[in-house]
Order: C-alpha cells, then sequence, then structure tokens
C-alpha cells in the first residue's frame, strides 16, 4: 500500500516507518521536526511540513494515491497541556480536523489514529477495557477524545473508516538498535530511569510510596514499542480489508511498579544510582493497567516483549549506545 505517516520523525512514528517499509509499504513521512527527529526517518520518504497546512495536505494528496493515512503528530505531555491548553486543541484537535478534511476532499477513507488512555481519566476499574467510562481529567486527553469523537462523525457524513489505538506506557526501542526514545525534555519513567543509570541524570524521583499497591509505589502497564507497533499494522490490514471502524486498548495487560521498573534498570544495567522519595502528584492513579484481549481476539495480536526485563535490556541499548 501506499501509506501517509504524519509525526513519522518521532518515537512511535519512526519506528512505525521503518515497520511499515519492512511490511514492503510505499510511506511517505510528514513531519514539522517540533519534537521528532530527521536522522529517525530511516526509511521511505521524507517532507517537512506540518498537517495545518492545508496547500501541503493537498499537493501531498494530489501527487500520491494514499491507501490510509497514520497519525502520530500530537503533543503528549499532561503537565504541559494543563498549562497550555490552547497549544493542545489547536494541534491534536484542529489540526488533525485539517487532516481529515484534506482525506475527505482526496477521496482518503482509511485512517490509523494515535490515542491514548488518558481519555479514560481516573480508573473506575482496572484492568481498563473499551467500555470503561471516558472522562479525561487533562487537556492532552480531551483533545484526543475530541478526535475520536469527530471520527464517529467523518464516518456518518463521509464513510471514513478509522481505527483509534489507546497506548497505555509506550517503552522500549528498536531491538536492531536503529531507533529509540527521544524526548526533550523527557517525562517518561523508563528512559528517566536510564538516565540515571548511565549518569545522565544525577537522581531519580518516585512520587508516592503509600499507594495501595505491593510496595507503595504506582503500578503502571508498559508495552514494547515493536508490540505497540504490529497492532498498527494489523489494525491496518484489518481496515483497508473492510472491518469497519474499530477502538483498541493497547498494553501488556500486567502492572509493574515504579520500583519494581527502577530494580529491573540495575540489574540489566549493572548500575546503581540514587532514589529520591517525592510527594505523589495530584491526579496519578495507583494503578493503571489495560484490558486488551479485544485486540488479542480481532486483531490476533500477539505481543512479543512482554516482559519487562526485555523492554529495560532494549531501551538501555539504545542508552549507552546513542547516547553515550
Amino acid at each position: 500500500m501506499e501509506l501517509l505517516v504524519v509525526g513519522g520523525a518521532g518515537y512511535i512514528g519512526s519506528h512505525m516507518v521503518k515497520m511499515l517499509v519492512q511490511a514492503r509499504h510505499q510511506v511517505t513521512t510528514l513531519d514539522n521536526l517540533s519534537t521528532g527527529y530527521r536522522d529517525a526517518v530511516k526509511y521511505g520518504r521524507f517532507v517537512q511540513g506540518d498537517i495545518a497546512d492545508s496547500t501541503l495536505l493537498d499537493r501531498l494528496m494530489t501527487e500520491n494515491r494514499f491507501d490510509a493515512v497514520m497519525h502520530f503528530a500530537s503533543y503528549i505531555e499532561v503537565g504541559e497541556s494543563v498549562e497550555k491548553p490552547g497549544k493542545y486543541y489547536e494541534n491534536n484537535f484542529s489540526n488533525t480536523i485539517n487532516l481529515l478534511q484534506a482525506m475527505v476532499r482526496h477521496g482518503v477513507s482509511n485512517f490509523i489514529f494515535s490515542s491514548t488512555a488518558a481519555i479514560f481519566g481516573e480508573p473506575e476499574y482496572t484492568p481498563i477495557d473499551e467500555n470503561h467510562p471516558k472522562q479525561p481529567i487533562n487537556p492532552y486527553g480531551r483533545s484526543k477524545l475530541m478526535v475520536e469523537q469527530a471520527l464517529e462523525d467523518f464516518e456518518r457524513a463521509h464513510g471514513l473508516q478509522s481505527v483509534c489505538l489507546r497506548y497505555f506506557n509506550a517503552a522500549g526501542a528498536d531491538p536492531g538498535g536503529e531507533l529509540g526514545e527521544r524526548h526533550n525534555p523527557e517525562t517518561h519513567l523508563i528512559p528517566l530511569i536510564l538516565q540515571a543509570a548511565s549518569g545522565r541524570r544525577e537522581t531519580i524521583s518516585v512520587f508516592g510510596q503509600d499507594y495501595a499497591t505491593s510496595d507503595g509505589s504506582c503500578v503502571r502497564d508498559y508495552i514494547h514499542i515493536v508490540d505497540l507497533c504490529s497492532a498498527h499494522l494489523l489494525a491496518l490490514d484489518k481496515l483497508v480489508n473492510g472491518s469497519g471502524s474499530k477502538r483498541y486498548n493497547l498494553g501488556n495487560g500486567n502492572g509493574f511498579s515504579v520500583l519494581q521498573v527502577i530494580d529491573v534498570v540495575r540489574k540489566i544495567s549493572d548500575k546503581d544510582f540514587a532514589v529520591t522519595e517525592a510527594p505523589r502528584r495530584p491526579g496519578d492513579p495507583a494503578i493503571l493497567v489495560a484490558d486488551a484481549k479485544l485486540a488479542r481476539k480481532e486483531l490476533g495480536w500477539k505481543p512479543q516483549f512482554d516482559d519487562l526485563a526485555r523492554i529495560v535490556e532494549h531501551a538501555w541499548n539504545w542508552e549507552i549506545n546513542h547516547f553515550n
């Protein structure tokens, strides 16, 4: 197939582009490089630009007969979304609507959307399935839910079919060491701990050790980047073959506490580092774990790297080879 991947220079998008090209698809990456990296786009064609640019989108969709569009071009920082809601509503929602309008104009009817577990808000139960109430508690989560809701309207009005994939915690790196996680600033737990192990960070903070969990620290569901992308590839194949619009939660279904992750990093890296206890952060649930049974059943999705040690091992190899 011929595919347009927006946000393909970022962490998840770059891994996705590699997998798509390895699956023998023709890929054009569109990225404004505001948070992505040009050197992360190692496969396919690269175009620097923004999904807010209707003229550019029209040109790309006139020059190419895209079978589908995959969207990874959202801003993702929860804290920043609270401080700068306009930035998130403009890019994550308004610019996505601009992209969908271009697709409608050019008859591109298949859309894969990178959504988030943040659409659910405070969990009423765990593990969280697709039927869980959707009550996001920050602009980031709301901007993603708004897109999911708009996609339902675009389907009714224009026949645009979509799959929304709700991630819990993407982690790890390309097993071959070619790609990995780079955020500036970094806010994700595993790379932050790895930075402490490699000496790029003086300490790692544990925000709260009095939660109702086995060791008192928060429990999260980590999904390997390769497994995340494989779910997208399966969803794409199903969508273009007429499965209809779908919504899936993606995670391991296993929860690991912050202190467990720290212990695994120490073992994999063979490094010790300082750990600082810090107060709880507002809005941090004790446990966030996905129920991904629907994706396993309907997509035939089978994660390869559901062991935390393998996730950390691949991320550690990226840390020491790329940054040190």
